[in-house]
């Protein structure tokens, strides 16, 4: 079984790829729920969502989220009736948020629910939401506290990061399924995800990354900067505020400790020595993914590097 943890659209890009590479039915994907809200009283769940549509090829390839092809008729009225439109929800995605809301307001667990939802969109990757907790993720600012959300998307990653917190996760329990795929799993894959929005919440739930250290399954990452920056996003920025070299040593070095291989960039060469100073095995090569070749290709040089 291949068992991948990933948050945001670089992680769903490399899953794609993945899909395409193995039997799907083995492909297990522990997924980041720490940047989810509550809007226009909906429970929406940008990772999860992201990666259910990317499997189930109906993502918006060019945006690399939401659903390809949506309207938006149901956010125009809303934007007329004066209500915030700053997260853009077509009127396909909404369903899925409103299926969702009922459900838990039923008393399903969010794993129950994306299940359900897994199901009934046809694929067959297992996907598992990292807890069934409330659990968010903060950013300090300098104009204030505010949730990911907001700062990502609402103010566009503009505002000077302080600080970013995980809120609720010292309560948490990881769901169902979750530790049990890191102990079972034949190999693990870290995707090019934000090491402190997308990766950081699954490794902070009680016992996680305990698991990723104790797994006889071999773990490789896949670096999400290129240079001092981010492949897509405010990775760096974040990185920096929480006292991490923004770079692929600083995100290798953030998973060090149950590390076994990381990918780095071409461009990143300069770092090999300094990675593998940490008792990590590095592979260079191009981890930019613009089209289903590049993710194929990556996802074979991933999979290649648990064979050496």
């Amino acid at each position: 079984m291949l068992v991948v943890l990933t948050g945001g659209t670089g992680g769903a890009k490399l899953i794609q790829g993945f899909s395409r590479e193995v039997d799907p039915a083995e492909l297990t994907i522990i997924c980041n729920t720490a940047d989810d809200f509550v809007l226009h009283g909906l429970h929406i769940s940008p990772d999860l969502d992201t990666i259910m549509y990317t499997l189930a090829g109906i993502s918006d390839p060019v945006k690399g989220w939401g659903i390809q092809d949506d309207t938006f008729t149901v956010l125009h009225q809303l934007e007329k009736f004066g209500a915030e439109v700053w997260f853009k929800l077509g009127d396909r995605d909404i369903a899925t948020h409103i299926v969702r809301t009922h459900l838990l307001r039923a008393g399903f667990k969010l794993s129950d629910v994306t299940e359900r939802l897994r199901s009934k969109l046809g694929i067959k990757a297992k996907i598992l939401p990292m807890s069934n907790d409330e659990v968010e993720t903060r950013i300090e600012t300098s104009e204030g506290e505010i949730s990911f959300q907001e700062y990502f998307v609402k103010q566009r990653w503009q505002p000077e990061v302080k600080k970013v917190f995980y809120a609720g996760v010292a309560k948490s329990w990881s769901a169902p399924g979750v530790l049990e795929a890191i102990c079972d799993a034949a190999k693990i894959v870290i995707c090019p995800s934000n090491p402190v929005t997308s990766i950081g919440p699954i490794l902070a739930i009680p016992g996680v990354r305990d698991a990723l250290r104790r797994t006889t399954a071999r773990v490789v990452g896949v670096s999400p900067m290129i240079g001092e920056s981010a492949i897509s996003g405010p990775a760096h920025n974040l990185m920096a505020a929480q006292g991490i070299d923004p770079s692929a040593h600083g995100a290798a070095k953030s998973y060090a400790d149950f590390l076994d291989g990381f990918v780095i960039d071409r461009g990143d060469e300069r770092l090999r020595g300094k990675i593998e100073a940490l008792g990590i095995r590095v592979v260079a090569t191009s981890v930019i993914m613009k089209s289903l070749d590049d993710k194929r290709r990556l996802a074979r040089e991933v999979l290649a590097l648990f064979e050496k």
